[in-house]
């Protein structure tokens, strides 16, 4: 089975009533269009795995990021590939988070974050993630 390599921003930042809140996309195209994930996209050759979640901030949605922590590894098989993603913690340094690609945004907060339908590799994250947005 081929395997590819991602990865993924979890985008933070509070509200205006102070609440931690992540950044959620809706995919726009593809087999998977419609469900949400965490913004990101495939690593290049010769990129780091950091350089390749920047690089595909910019072009997805014209903001500059500045990648943190890893979260974790996932590792999950869909049907016809193996996926392998790389989830850092990141927060954005300049932009407005413009749609290029995507059909739909939300800021969710812990509360909120099971109101999306998630893919079935970035649901795997979503306990740490709620864990970390404390």
């Amino acid at each position: 089975m081929k395997t590819i390599r991602v990865v993924a921003a979890v985008i933070k930042a509070e509200n205006n009533e102070g609440q931690p809140m992540i950044f959620a996309t809706q995919r726009g195209y593809g087999d998977y269009k419609d469900g949400w994930e965490f913004p990101g996209g495939k690593i290049e050759e010769g990129e780091t795995p950091q350089q390749a979640l920047v690089r595909e901030i910019q072009e997805e949605l014209d903001t500059i990021i500045q990648v943190g922590d890893l979260i974790d590894t996932i590792e999950y098989d869909y049907p016809t590939f193996h996926l392998s993603m790389d989830c850092f913690w990141s927060q954005i340094v300049e932009g407005d988070l413009v749609l290029k690609e995507h059909e739909a945004a939300r800021w969710l907060t812990k509360e909120t974050i099971d109101e999306v339908d998630w893919l079935p590799a970035d649901i795997t994250l979503i306990d740490k993630v709620r864990e970390g947005i404390k």
